[in-house]
């Protein structure tokens, strides 16, 4: 079942749950007079330092025609309601959509602080909170990993959850805050289910396009208050520009009907420095090199990574929607050049010196902020697994273009094509040189990953079989995977990839809470009962945990 998630997700929709009651759509609105600045979209903070943070949000002009700048003024208290003691002038400019980022600085480290805005008119925006890093000795720090919220795929309850949670530090946000596709496109049955269409109607190109889907997301009201929960630090995954995208184009981008690849990822790029709390590009750096990194006193030192748009080479491809026999040779030939990149010379050499520089202060743990899964993965056998008659009984209940797909999916298995060739796995060369790195640094980090829609505890071996690195993948916030068409597969294929693969989860929808102490790091992968209808009730789906002090041993399950 070697196949496009894309395309096998839009089939897939179409035999999700059923039966769901009509939401109202989630739009946050200030209650205010249609005479003033409105904050419609909220409050947002990220890339949290020992001493502040960046703070943002989004000033709707009365009216946008021959708008201008709106003046804003920012504050930050100890408490909420408090005093400010940090206060200062920024505006939302119309250059910029209106949108407002300042960093704040001069704050204590490791301390909890409250912010808002307030405008010229008298209206004050909605109050948010975030955490300075820690200096020095850490007890502990708590991480809500989030990634892939398909607007039109359901609601946002996993941030609800997050929201509610009583110790959260900051939220790693691993990619794909929104998606491109039109009303018509991926998760439109869902979508036009429960009330979530998407704007603009069509596929997102142009800057006006990207900053209004942006907008959407952004007024959801459990987006929001995950926002003013915790400070977030993101890096975008591909469908913040197009589907699969790498250095010089994207499956889902067509020059002929859609332009030039440069233009629409610049347009991407411009709308998402604009509408998300992350720091502006550095002067003389490409847009796309957000590749940084966070300490946590002595506790821990985050790397995140940047694998699309920095280095990426092209994705190995079939000539047509499935693979045929013919292919399997050249296909695993391509896959296996030496030359192909995901991170790069440069990310790489940044990525072990930040390593070794956290190995070198004693600090525990370096975690790995990275959008696609690394782990070794081969599809799984479904035919030998289930054994004929409960396969012949589940591929009954599909349509006959399914039964096809994935008996050819099986065959590509067999032949010894991975489970995707967009992950690291389509990039096994690079992921040696990855592999080397934290050898050289003398790390055993904690790889984090999103985009599969699915959850993963893996042990990640390089080619020697020997244990490199633990790695924790994070489901969706919404967007479905092969478990709404094969329910339970998740289980088949840790299954067929044991040693590697510890856990895996296609059903579930969520985040995974990663608890990082001087003794242990511990990921709970925490699932929502729907995506379709409020309430919901939440459940640990699984929770493993790594130590510090046993850097040759595998993960370790907690009941």
């Amino acid at each position: 079942m070697t196949i496009n998630r894309r395309d096998a997700m839009k089939n897939v929709l179409k035999l999700a749950g059923s039966g769901a009651t009509l939401a109202l759509p989630a739009v946050a609105v200030q209650a205010a007079s249609a005479a003033k600045t409105r904050f419609d979209h909220g409050v947002a903070s990220g890339d949290p330092s020992v001493d502040g943070a960046i703070l943002w949000t989004r000033a709707s002009p009365i009216e946008t025609a021959h708008a201008t700048d709106i003046a804003l003024t920012w504050h930050v208290a100890q408490t909420e309601g408090g005093k400010p003691i940090r206060s200062g002038s920024v505006k939302a400019r119309a250059a910029r959509d209106f949108t407002a980022k300042i960093e704040a600085t001069g704050l204590q480290p490791g301390r909890e602080y409250h912010y808002w805005f307030d405008a010229a008119d008298g209206t004050r925006s909605p109050v948010g909170r975030f955490r300075t890093l820690p200096k020095g000795k850490v007890a502990d720090v708590v991480m809500a990993v989030v990634s892939c919220q398909l607007y039109a795929g359901g609601l946002f309850n996993a941030y609800d959850a997050i929201a509610k949670l009583d110790r959260v530090d900051t939220v790693l946000h691993l990619g794909d805050y929104i998606y491109e596709y039109g009303v018509d496109g991926y998760g439109a049955d869902i979508g036009k289910k429960i009330g979530r269409l998407v704007e603009p109607r069509h596929e997102i190109v142009s800057l006006a396009d990207y900053r209004m889907r942006h907008a959407q997301v952004k007024r959801d009201v459990d987006m929001q208050a995950a926002h003013a929960r915790a400070a977030f630090i993101c890096v975008w995954d591909d469908h913040e520009v197009a589907n699969d995208d790498w250095m010089h184009g994207a499956e889902n981008h067509d020059p002929k009907t859609e332009g030039d690849w440069d233009a629409r990822k610049a347009a991407a790029m411009q709308a998402y420095f604009e509408w998300m709390p992350i720091r502006d590009p550095k002067p003389g750096q490409p847009w796309a090199a957000i590749n940084r990194s966070f300490d946590f006193g002595d506790l821990a030192t985050l790397v995140m990574v940047e694998t699309r748009l920095l280095a990426r080479s092209h994705q190995v491809v079939s000539k047509g929607e499935d693979i045929l026999p013919d292919e399997y040779a050249s296909m695993l030939a391509e896959r296996a050049r030496p030359d192909r990149e995901l991170l790069g010379p440069a990310q790489l050499a940044w990525v072990e010196n930040t390593m070794a520089t956290s190995v070198a202060a004693n600090k525990p743990w370096q975690v790995l902020g990275n959008q696609v899964v690394m782990a070794k993965v081969a599809g799984p056998d479904l035919e030998r697994q289930l054994g004929p008659v409960a396969y012949a009984a589940r591929m009954a209940k599909l349509p006959a273009m399914w039964r096809e797909r994935i008996a050819a999916g099986i065959a590509s298995y067999r032949a010894g094509l991975p489970f995707g060739f967009d992950s690291w796995d389509g990039y096994p060369p690079a992921r040696e040189r990855l592999y080397a790195a934290f050898r050289r640094a003398k790390s055993r980090p904690i790889v984090l990953s999103g985009d599969s829609h699915a959850a993963w505890a893996n042990d990640l071996h390089d080619a020697s079989g020997r244990l490199v690195a633990a790695e924790f993948g994070c489901t969706a916030i919404t967007s479905p995977s092969y478990g709404s068409l094969l329910p339970g597969i998740g289980a088949l294929i840790a299954d067929a990839n044991k040693g590697e693969v510890r856990f895996c989860d296609q059903d579930g929808k969520g985040f995974t809470l990663l608890t990082l102490t001087p003794e242990h790091a511990t990921a709970d992968s925490i699932t929502v009962s729907t995506v379709m209808t409020k309430p919901y009730t939440q459940a640990t789906a699984a929770r493993f945990r790594t130590h510090a002090d046993r850097p040759d041993q595998p993960l370790e399950k907690i009941a």
